[in-house]
């Protein structure tokens, strides 16, 4: 991968699909090279797309739920002897339905993809940025990290963890020359809510933001070295406005009608 054309080099995690496919759209569309992570073999359909837009696109299929996936992506950045000047760290994965039935695997696993490994993966990629004085990192949070989710009790935390994290890890860093931004989006058209079984709840139903609106709002917001942007639509703007203002059992209550299993149908 290493190459002297002078383009800047990003990295997209969970990029074959969604927010994270148009978010390394957007790199490429601005003039990056890039390096593509995911655990399916969709990212390299995901890689010949990104190609005719005319950046260099190399991937990586590794399950960054696991150490050895998050350590796998690493060693791959760093043979590509190239500096990192931007890295969206957005792999990411919901479990919908209620907490005391849900699957612990299914939730532990959730933990370990959007927890441990945005802490593990950034752990080892701001060293490398802090050592040359500069470099941007993405983290795709949730609009839901403002809030308790009822129905995406774990969901909602996680979220909150990485919303918390970046605001303080930015902190320390605000003298480094590296930026930190959290992307917050609400209800996106992906394929999330099937993935997270949550078909039959009125977020599942509901008429969703546009991906690649999602992605430009987080790319804009990285660029300019903002700490996070509220992205889609003016909705999500008042539900994270509300999730900060109002009372925790309010807030609650509020998502539990949007989340509850069954409630597309009341």
């Amino acid at each position: 991968m290493p190459t002297s054309n002078g383009k800047p080099f990003a990295v997209v995690t969970g990029a074959s699909s969604g927010i994270g496919f148009e978010l390394a759209k957007q790199f490429a569309e601005n003039g990056f090279d890039l390096l593509i992570c995911s655990a399916g073999s969709g990212i390299d359909q995901a890689a010949n797309e990104l190609r005719g837009l005319g950046s260099k696109v190399e991937t990586v299929q590794a399950d960054l739920a696991t150490y050895d996936g998050v350590e796998q992506l690493y060693r791959t950045i760093q043979s590509s002897g190239r500096a990192l000047d931007a890295i969206a760290i957005n792999a990411g994965v919901g479990v919908s339905g209620e907490f005391a039935s849900n699957d612990l695997e299914e939730e532990l696993n959730m933990i370990r993809l959007n927890v441990v490994s945005p802490v593990h993966l950034t752990k080892r990629v701001l060293q490398d940025m802090t050592t040359r004085g500069q470099g941007r990192i993405l983290f795709t949070s949730s609009i839901a990290g403002t809030m308790p989710a009822p129905f995406e009790a774990v969901y909602g935390a996680t979220k909150a963890f990485l919303s918390s994290f970046a605001q303080a890890i930015r902190n320390e860093l605000k003298d480094t020359g590296v930026t930190i931004t959290a992307l917050m989006p609400g209800a996106t058209e992906t394929n999330f809510f099937h993935r997270a079984g949550a078909d039959d709840t009125k977020l599942g139903v509901s008429e969703k933001d546009d991906p690649a609106q999602v992605a430009k709002d987080g790319y804009e917001a990285l660029m300019a070295g903002k700490d996070h942007v509220v992205a889609g639509s003016f909705k999500n703007k008042m539900m994270a406005a509300a999730g900060h203002g109002m009372p925790d059992p309010m807030v609650a209550e509020m998502h539990r009608k949007q989340s509850e299993p069954g409630s597309a149908k009341k």
